[in-house]
C-alpha cells in the first residue's frame, strides 16, 4: 500500500485562496466529508481546533500539518492544501514560517497499530526531506503531486558511520503521528550532520515503536525526550544525563539539543523517577491551576469506567427483576442472598456488586489525580485519601453516623497526595545502595500519615461538619410548606449526586412518605434530572452553539450518564461535577428544584421510592406532570451548561 492510496485527485487543492488558518482547516475538511472520510465535518473540524491548541503544527519552510483524531473519521484520509497566498500567523515551530503548503491528516479514534497509521508516520518523516518536499511543490497537477508522494529519495545509513558519541531519543506529541515522526527524524539528521549516533524511540499511536533495548541505552552517552506528554518508562534510562524539550524543538533546534544533552544536560536520569517528572518544559512553567486542572482530567478519565462498571451491573440487576416486580427488593439479603431461585441469588449479588464497585469511585479518582501530579509514588496516599472521602474508614472505625466529605474530599485528598508525594520524591536524596528504599518504604510512609493527618484534622472536620450542618438544615426545613420543603429536597439530592446530604435527603424523605406526611415526588425526580440533564447537554451543544463544549471523554460520559439516569443511577454525572463543580453544581440544584415543583405544582405525586423509569406509571395524579418537570428540569441543566460553557471557553476561562 503506498501514501497514494490514502488521497485522492479530489482531495489535492491547489490554490486555495483563504489566508486564515481556521478557514483552510475547514476548506480541507469540507473536502474529506465530500469524499465520504468524514461521518460529521463539524466533529472532526472542532478535533483538528482542539489539537491546535496543544502545540504549533505549523513547521518550516512553508510546510503545516494539521490533523486530528476522531470517531468522526470512517477511514484513515489525507487532503492536501497548496495556498495562493501564504497564511503567516499560522503558529509554526519557525516564527518566520509562512504556510504555503497544508497536509490536514485525518485519524480514527480506532486505529492503532495499522497501516494506515504506519504510511501517515511516513508521509510525517519524508516531509523532513527537503528535496521531496520540492517535488511536491513543484507538481502542476493534482495527479503529478499524487505521483510525486511515492518518490523517495535515499537517506544516509546511519550504519555506514563512525561515531564516538550515542544520544537516544524518545519522541512523543499528544496526537501520536506527525510530530512525533518528524521529530524523530529531525533528530537523526542533525545527528549526521554532527557525526552523532543519534537512535530514536517514538511513543506514538502505535505504541512504542523502535523501543530501546536495554544494550542501547548502556551504551548511550545521553538521552532526549522531546514530548509534549509524560514519556513512558523513564526509569529505564536511569543515570543517563538528559534533556527535556517539547516535541517539536528538534524540527529547528536539533543539533543545539544534542550539544546540550553531550555537554549541559538538565540532569541525570534518576532511579525510580516518575515519568511524570519529565514533562515538557512547557508543562513546567504552566500554572498551578492548570495543572491541577490536568491532574483532575486525569482522575476522572480513570474513574469513568468504574462508574459504568458499577451502574451496568445495578442495571442489569434492576432490570433482570423487572419482569418479577422485585427492581427494589432485589438488594435485600435475607430474601434473596441465599433463596431457591438461582436467577434471584445471581441478580441479589449482582446489585450488591454494583454497589460495591460505586464505593471505589473516589478512591480511583483521588489515586489517579495523585498519579498525574506524581506518578506512581502518588497512587497509595490517593488511593487511601479516596477511601476517606467515600468514608470507608468510618466502618472500621465503628462510627456509624459518620458523615463522608464526599467529592471535595476526594479532591483535596487526591491533590494533596500528589503533591506531597511529588515533594518527596523530588527533595529525598539516598544513597544509589538505598534508592529503592524511597519509592517503596519512605515516600508511601511518609505520605499516607500526612493523608492521615490531613483527613482527620481538616478534611473530616471542615467538609463532614459541613455535610452534617446541611443535613441538620434539611431535618429543619420538615415543617415547612409544600413548595419550600420541595426545594430543599431537590437540592441537596442534587448537591452531591449520591453523597452524604444526597443520601441525608432521602432518610428523612422517605421517612417523611412512610408516615404518609409527603410524598418522594421532589425526591424522585431530583435523582434522575441532573445525569439526564448532563447527559442531553453532550449531545445538544453542537445544535445550539455550532461546537463542542465537552471533551471527548465527557461526551461518552454524557451517553452513559444519560442511561444511568434513566434506571436512577446518578452518580454518571460525577464526572461532570468534579471537572466543574462551579459550574455543575448551581446548575444541577437549579435544574433539580425548578423540575421538581413544576411537578408538584401541576399535581404529580409520587409515593414510592421509584424514580426509575419503571416507577414513572405508578405517579399518581398526573403522571405528564410528572414527565413535564423532568423534561423542564433535564432541559434547563442541559441548556444552561452549553451556553456557560460556551461563553466561558470563548473568554478562554476554561478548556473542554
Amino acid at each position: 500500500m503506498e501514501l497514494k492510496e490514502m488521497t485522492s485527485s479530489s482531495l489535492i487543492t491547489f490554490d486555495i485562496t483563504s489566508t486564515k488558518k481556521e478557514e483552510v482547516i475547514w476548506e480541507l475538511t469540507e473536502a474529506l466529508y465530500q469524499e465520504g472520510a468524514l461521518s460529521s465535518k463539524e466533529d472532526y473540524y472542532q478535533a483538528v481546533l482542539e489539537r491546535e491548541n496543544v502545540s504549533a503544527t505549523g513547521m518550516e519552510s512553508g510546510l503545516a500539518i494539521p490533523h486530528g483524531k476522531s470517531d468522526a473519521v470512517k477511514e484513515a484520509k489525507f487532503a492536501v492544501g497548496r495556498l495562493q497566498n501564504p497564511v503567516e500567523d499560522w503558529e509554526s515551530i519557525d516564527p518566520n514560517n509562512k504556510v504555503e503548503l497544508v497536509f490536514l491528516l485525518a485519524i480514527p479514534n480506532t486505529e492503532s497499530g495499522s497501516t494506515h497509521l504506519n504510511l501517515l508516520a511516513e508521509l510525517s518523516t519524508r516531509l523532513m526531506d527537503h528535496d521531496y518536499y520540492q517535488r511536491l511543490m513543484q507538481a502542476n497537477s493534482a495527479k503529478e503531486f499524487i505521483t510525486a508522494l511515492d518518490q523517495t529519495s535515499n537517506q544516509p545509513s546511519t550504519e555506514e558511520q563512525d561515531y564516538d558519541k550515542t544520544v537516544l531519543v524518545v519522541t512523543a506529541c499528544a496526537a501520536g503521528i506527525a510530530h512525533t515522526y518528524m521529530a524523530a527524524e529531525a533528530m537523526e539528521q542533525a545527528g549526521r550532520k554532527k557525526g552523532i549516533k543519534v537512535v530514536s524511540e517514538k511513543q506514538g499511536a502505535n505504541g512504542l515503536e523502535d523501543e530501546h533495548s536495554s544494550s542501547v541505552i548502556k551504551e548511550a552517552d545521553a538521552v532526549v525526550f522531546a514530548t509534549d506528554i509524560a514519556p513512558k518508562e523513564k526509569e529505564r534510562f536511569a543515570g543517563l544525563p538528559y534533556v527535556q524539550v517539547r516535541v517539536a524543538d528538534p524540527l529547528s533546534n536539533g543539533e543545539e539539543i544534542l550539544d546540550r544533552a553531550l555537554n549541559n544536560p538538565d540532569g541525570t536520569v534518576q532511579e525510580g523517577e516518575a515519568s511524570s517528572d519529565s514533562a515538557s518544559s512547557n508543562q513546567k512553567k504552566q500554572g498551578v491551576l492548570a495543572e491541577m486542572g490536568q491532574a483532575i482530567l486525569t482522575g476522572i478519565s480513570y474513574m469513568i469506567p468504574v462508574i459504568v462498571a458499577a451502574g451496568l451491573m445495578m442495571g442489569i440487576a434492576k432490570l433482570g427483576s423487572m419482569p418479577f416486580g422485585l427492581v427494589n427488593d432485589i438488594n435485600d439479603a435475607e430474601r434473596f442472598a441465599n433463596h431457591s431461585n438461582e436467577l434471584f441469588v445471581i441478580l441479589h449479588h449482582l446489585d450488591k456488586f454494583g454497589y460495591m464497585i460505586f464505593q471505589f469511585m473516589y478512591p480511583i479518582f483521588a489515586a489517579f489525580t495523585a498519579y498525574a501530579l506524581a506518578d506512581r509514588v502518588g497512587i497509595v496516599s490517593g488511593f487511601i485519601g479516596g477511601i476517606f472521602a467515600a468514608g470507608i474508614h468510618y466502618r472500621f472505625w465503628g462510627i456509624e453516623e459518620g458523615v463522608a466529605s464526599g467529592f471535595f474530599g476526594a479532591l483535596i485528598l487526591g491533590l494533596a497526595a500528589g503533591y506531597i508525594s511529588k515533594f518527596l520524591n523530588e527533595k529525598i536524596k539516598l544513597n544509589k545502595n538505598f534508592q529503592a528504599m524511597k519509592p517503596m518504604l519512605i515516600i508511601p510512609a511518609i505520605s499516607v500519615l500526612s493523608i492521615f493527618l490531613l483527613n482527620f484534622y481538616i478534611v473530616d472536620p471542615v467538609f463532614g461538619g459541613m455535610n452534617l450542618a446541611l443535613r441538620n438544615f434539611i431535618e429543619s426545613a420538615q415543617s415547612s410548606g409544600e413548595i419550600v420543603l420541595s426545594t430543599v429536597i431537590a437540592a441537596a439530592t442534587a448537591f452531591d449526586l449520591g453523597g452524604p446530604i444526597n443520601k441525608a435527603a432521602g432518610a428523612i424523605a422517605i421517612g417523611l412518605a412512610s408516615d404518609d406526611i409527603f410524598p418522594l415526588t421532589a425526591r424522585v425526580l431530583s435523582i434522575v434530572i441532573p445525569p439526564i440533564g448532563l447527559g442531553l447537554a453532550t449531545v445538544l451543544d453542537r445544535y445550539l452553539v455550532g461546537r463542542r463544549v465537552f471533551s471527548p471523554d465527557l461526551r461518552v460520559t454524557g451517553q452513559t450518564s444519560i442511561l444511568l439516569g434513566f434506571i436512577a443511577i446518578s452518580e454518571g454525572a460525577i464526572p461532570f461535577m468534579l471537572r466543574n463543580p462551579i459550574i455543575t453544581i448551581p446548575i444541577n440544584i437549579l435544574g433539580a428544584i425548578i423540575g421538581s415543583t413544576t411537578a408538584v405544582l401541576l399535581g404529580a405525586k409520587q409515593w414510592l421510592p421509584l424514580p426509575a423509569f419503571w416507577g414513572w406509571p405508578l405517579v399518581e395524579g398526573s403522571i405528564p406532570a410528572y414527565l413535564l418537570g423532568l423534561a423542564v428540569g433535564a432541559l434547563f441543566i442541559a441548556v444552561s451548561n452549553v451556553f456557560i460553557r460556551f461563553a466561558l471557553i470563548k473568554r478562554n476561562r476554561i478548556t473542554i
